[in-house]
């Protein structure tokens, strides 16, 4: 295969060099990407499954993977296989996933935690301290977009995973992933001096 010529179309794609797709994807050629998912996808998104154990997760970093392989190009076949690129950004990706998912929750659960350790203290100070806290995130929630508020009130107060809130807001899983993301951080800096 030649720098300039497309991939040979009814040809075998197996006995097409990852070298050689990677070049002519880097030329454009969206058709070496597909080639290069139909190879590699089925890897990609295993080890992702493995770590994330969350298929909606798993295919979300599938998806940015081969994405960034195509955007960002900084596979350099110099340094080693492909398929060892793709695993190591996998497991990158989906290492961040697993922070991002563990900080919202342990955020929330900071506040949920509070609220129930608090409910049980009885001094007229305490509660005092616990209204004031109590009416501080409310606060904080209002200043917040509708639709970010939205999907942090559900997951809150009735405990709704961003599964189930996706299938009772009819909108997709990733919509609700990021808004919830935007949402905590924001209610974050809000309330920072409270954390």
């Amino acid at each position: 295969m030649t720098s300039d010529s497309p991939i040979p179309e009814p040809v075998d794609h197996f006995s097409v060099t990852d070298r050689d797709l990677v070049q002519a994807m880097r030329q454009g050629q969206i058709e070496a990407l597909g080639v290069l998912y139909d190879r590699y996808a089925k890897l990609v998104y295993g080890l992702a499954l493995r770590i994330l154990s969350n298929t909606e997760e798993a295919e979300d970093v599938a998806q940015e993977v081969f994405l960034s392989l195509w955007h960002r190009q900084t596979y350099d076949p110099s340094r080693g296989s492909l398929s060892s690129f793709l695993m190591t950004m996998t497991r990158s990706r989906s290492i961040d996933k697993l922070r991002s998912r563990n900080t919202g929750f342990r955020f929330l659960q900071r506040w949920k935690g509070l609220t129930r350790e608090e409910l049980s203290s009885s001094t007229p100070l305490e509660q005092a301290s616990i209204s004031e806290r109590s009416e501080r995130v409310r606060h904080a929630l209002a200043q917040l977009p509708e639709a970010e508020r939205e999907i942090l009130q559900i997951a809150y107060y009735e405990g709704l995973s961003q599964s189930e809130i996706a299938q009772r807001l009819n909108m997709p899983l990733g919509t609700v992933k990021t808004r919830s993301r935007q949402g905590l951080l924001k209610l974050r800096k809000i309330l920072q001096d409270c954390v």
